[in-house]
């Protein structure tokens, strides 16, 4: 019978294989342990219920019992090699640990706002100015995790960076550039279950297009607002459904020119979780944004359409769109709109 040195010396291997970068290493210490140190199915012992299996996530096989050791014929305490082998494989996409450039986003941006980071552009009739095509071009990385790996199931916290810049180009004359507004952001966020939040910064500012002023500077350069903002946001979300997004946000600003301090948003995100292929699926989106300087009267947006879904979450979009409220270029920000239109956008 062998020692008990020697078979902890061998579990300590196997536990050391996860990191290694070949697998021969770690297959050949498994089959030492089996070899080595045999299980008598007759004596093992019954390990405790895992608190984890209850947590696993579709399609993920549950995590195995943390005690991994049984009691032998000769009374000795053996490797139950089978289950430290499936620990392995099954708790490390469940587990919490630090992670650099990580995959993925625990707090997405909301579907229908229509000043959150990602790639896209709506052509548009406003019914003031005719066609126009409003672009965003940015997106949301993530920087920093203590969390989970699994795509389908990720947890903990993260630190990401946000930036975009949207300009507003006029469709009936040359495709000039009315406007532009920029952001730039660093969220906090963090996610457990259906739960959500994030507290996070983010800078705004507003600038009138040249080529507007250029048509006729005496009208519009003394028009000009230099439309800024230093905002604190915090912000929760909660899923009835994996596929349904209920959420609220508020925002103060610290320091701002033209704008007051106080936004709030709220609304809805139906979007399916499942990776599509070919086929697309549906999604509709709401989102209503009300700023103090309009007197919180906000903007009403709504879109609708068909999309597609990768692997890691990256979410690919088409669809109507309709705003009704307040200008969402905030150069225009005292003049009203109504848009309808058809747009595309792209979330990382």
């Amino acid at each position: 019978m062998p020692s008990r040195n020697r078979c902890d010396a061998l579990q300590y291997a196997l536990q050391r294989g996860r990191n290694l970068r070949g697998a021969s290493t770690g297959m050949a210490a498994l089959m030492a342990l089996l070899v080595i140190c045999p299980v008598n199915p007759a004596t093992a012992v019954e390990p405790p219920p895992n608190p984890l299996a209850a947590w696993a996530a579709p399609g993920v096989l549950a995590a195995p019992p943390a005690t991994t050791r049984i009691i032998g014929p000769d009374g000795q305490e053996y490797i139950d090699a089978d289950a430290m082998y499936l620990s392995t494989q099954a708790a490390g996409p469940l587990a919490y640990h630090w992670q650099w450039l990580p995959d993925g986003l625990l707090y997405r941006s909301y579907l229908a706002g229509t000043k959150e980071p990602r790639f896209g552009g709506v052509f548009q009739y406003e019914r003031d100015t005719g066609w126009l095509l409003d672009v965003a071009l940015g997106g949301r990385a993530p920087i920093l995790r203590y969390g989970t790996t699994d795509p389908s199931r990720l947890e903990g916290w993260q630190l990401d960076l946000e930036g975009a810049a949207f300009p507003r180009l006029d469709l009936e004359d040359d495709w000039e550039m009315l406007s532009s507004d920029f952001r730039f952001g660093v969220p906090l966020t963090v996610a457990g279950g259906p739960l959500q939040a994030k507290l996070a910064y983010y800078h705004l500012s507003s600038h009138l297009g040249d080529e507007l002023i250029l048509r006729d500077p005496g009208r519009f350069l003394p028009a000009r607002l230099n439309f800024s903002r230093d905002v604190l946001v915090a912000g929760a979300g909660i899923f009835p459904i994996p596929a349904l997004r209920l959420y609220g946000e508020a925002g103060w600003a610290m320091a701002s020119d033209v704008a007051r301090p106080w936004e709030f948003q709220f609304g809805f995100d139906y979007s399916p979780v499942a990776e599509t292929l070919f086929w697309p699926a549906p999604f509709a989106a709401m989102n209503v944004h009300l700023r103090e300087e309009v007197d919180y009267s906000g903007t009403f947006a709504v879109q609708a359409g068909a999309q597609w879904r990768g692997r890691r979450g990256h979410l690919l979009r088409v669809g109507g769109h309709f705003l009704t409220g307040p200008a969402n270029q905030y150069e225009f920000f005292h003049t009203s709109e109504e848009q309808i239109g058809l747009g595309i956008w792209y979330d990382y």
